[in-house]
């Protein structure tokens, strides 16, 4: 099969498509053939080695993945084989035309919802989920959603609008704040000026729920704006070390929930219309490093996808 792999950490030009050997699927596991892989931050910070954990080299990249069961390995249902599916994959395998998966964490992808959308919703989703679930935005209150343009921040804003939350969709470019306008929120603001804060805290007086995916310096800045007693969620350290919560703020833990829960919420909601994943890029498997580039470079709006085979 071909497969992106990583053979030694630093930039996107690592990432290099080979031929290897094709995987096989063990007791409890199925065999996917891969036709679409989503592609995340922390996946460009692991190959550049500043990632929350460290790849054993050579790797192949890619937690989530959507295609159909090509072979099942023992006590897994034969009948799978066939089958639509988004999985996740413990963290490596994806950005490869055949992938291993556990059978305990296969999803049936629900009809109606194509597999980009799926893959889209499967660890984004779910994300998005568990936070507005623990943080749960009420009607009035002002909800800041920072990275309000990217694959969780997006479904972030859709949740809490449709919540009846007054949403401020933070971004660093006209075409996000855009889209996050477009998705229901009601303001937006560019984290990157000068003085954004002072013009967020003039226009609503004070945040009762902030939605941090970025730490650093905009974490804090944006912690500042709350209420005291306002929620605070945070799930990322994108642009900087994670947020450390202010004694004067409530800090809002991640619900105690199975993510296989929370994925599958994501992925009815998502059928049923309720919840539109953005994907911003798709490219082939031989494009993973230009992805990763534009990743890095926060050109894509939502989510950028590998799509190793033909769907």
């Amino acid at each position: 099969m071909r497969a992106v792999v990583l053979r030694r950490y630093g930039g996107p030009e690592e990432l290099v498509v080979e031929e290897t050997p094709d995987p096989v699927p063990g007791p409890g596991q199925v065999l996917v053939a891969v036709a679409v892989a989503g592609i995340t931050f922390v996946e460009t910070q692991i190959r550049a080695d500043r990632g929350p954990r460290r790849a054993e080299l050579p790797a192949i990249l890619g937690n989530g993945v959507a295609g159909t069961v090509a072979a099942v390995g023992d006590g897994v249902d034969p009948a799978l084989v066939g089958t639509r599916v988004v999985s996740t994959l413990d963290g490596y395998g994806g950005y490869a035309e055949l992938a291993v998966a556990s059978a305990a964490d296969l999803l049936l992808v629900p009809a109606g919802l194509s597999q980009q959308s799926a893959v889209a919703l499967l660890a984004d989703g779910r994300t998005a989920v568990g936070l507005a679930r623990a943080a749960a935005p009420r009607p009035g209150e002002w909800v800041l959603v920072e990275a309000a343009g990217g694959g969780v921040g997006s479904l972030l804003v859709q949740l809490a609008h449709a919540a009846g939350a007054r949403v401020i969709g933070a971004a660093g470019s006209p075409a996000k704040r855009e889209l996050a306008a477009g998705l229901g929120a009601e303001l937006t603001a560019d984290y990157t000026a000068p003085g954004w804060t002072d013009l967020v805290r003039a226009a609503t007086g004070g945040l009762d729920v902030v939605f941090d995916g970025v730490g650093g310096e905009l974490g804090a800045s944006a912690q500042s704006l709350l209420k005291d007693g306002g929620r605070l969620s945070v799930y990322g350290m994108a642009g900087g070390p994670m947020t450390t919560p202010d004694p004067r703020v409530t800090a809002i833990p991640w619900p105690p929930v199975p993510l296989r829960e929370l994925s599958a919420e994501a992925l009815s909601r998502g059928a049923a219309g309720e919840l539109h994943p953005v994907i911003g890029a798709t490219y082939p498997l031989e494009s993973a490093a230009e992805a990763h580039a534009a990743i890095e470079a926060r050109t894509i709006p939502g989510k950028a996808l590998l799509l190793p085979t033909t769907p």
